[in-house]
């Protein structure tokens, strides 16, 4: 595992379908960790993710080292995304068709803290930049109570991380979402938190 094995690929339509069950693994591996401690469904996943094939202008990013896939970042319109998570945008009135969605940014332990991420962020919003009308990226992040008996005592939230990227949180914009946490027999909800950012110089609409 050598830094120069390492390269960043943006997929777009058919490109993206022979590497579903790389990103259904990365999803099920590194979301069952802390925060979001999901306990993976594929049967979900493959209809989830599905459709970053047949949309026009939504794109997969992924990290190699080699041929193996060792990361992934997802991005589409918001306008494409599910009703739970554009239901924030349009309950405040703000015009989906202006805001590109960045889903899932999931990375291997091993190959953190070699930049990645912030590739991720760069090639997403690239392809926003390249979609006519679109103004301002956006994402969302849950969030957990601050004494979860499952939150790790040496857990760094990725706030600063974020904030460097150019990103801030969208007071009261947050979406609702359900999934089986680990150890759980059932699903339950959870809010998830967005944060945005202008891509134009443009200023997000009043709250």
């Amino acid at each position: 595992m050598t830094a120069t094995a390492l390269r960043i690929e943006t997929l777009r339509g058919a490109a993206i379908g022979p590497v579903l069950a790389d990103l259904a693994r990365l999803r099920s591996t590194v979301f069952r960790a802390w925060p979001y401690l999901y306990e993976g469904d594929g049967g979900y996943e493959s209809e989830y993710l599905r459709r970053y094939v047949t949309s026009a202008h939504a794109a997969v990013v992924v990290a190699r080292d080699g041929e193996a896939i060792v990361g992934a970042a997802t991005c589409l319109p918001l306008a494409e995304e599910t009703a739970a998570v554009a239901a924030p945008f349009r309950a405040r009135g703000w015009p989906l068709e202006r805001f590109f969605y960045f889903g899932e940014s999931v990375l291997l332990d091993a190959y953190r803290g070699r930049g990645i991420g912030v590739a991720f962020f760069a090639a997403r919003e690239a392809v926003a930049r390249g979609v006519a009308g679109i103004d301002f990226a956006c994402f969302c992040g849950v969030v957990r109570p601050a004494d979860h008996p499952a939150r790790p005592a040496d857990h760094v939230p990725l706030d600063t991380f974020w904030g460097k990227r150019g990103y801030a949180p969208c007071p009261g914009l947050v979406c609702t979402m359900s999934w089986r946490d680990v150890g759980e027999s059932g699903e339950s909800e959870k809010p998830l938190q967005f944060w945005a950012r202008s891509l134009t110089g443009a200023a997000l609409p009043p709250a």
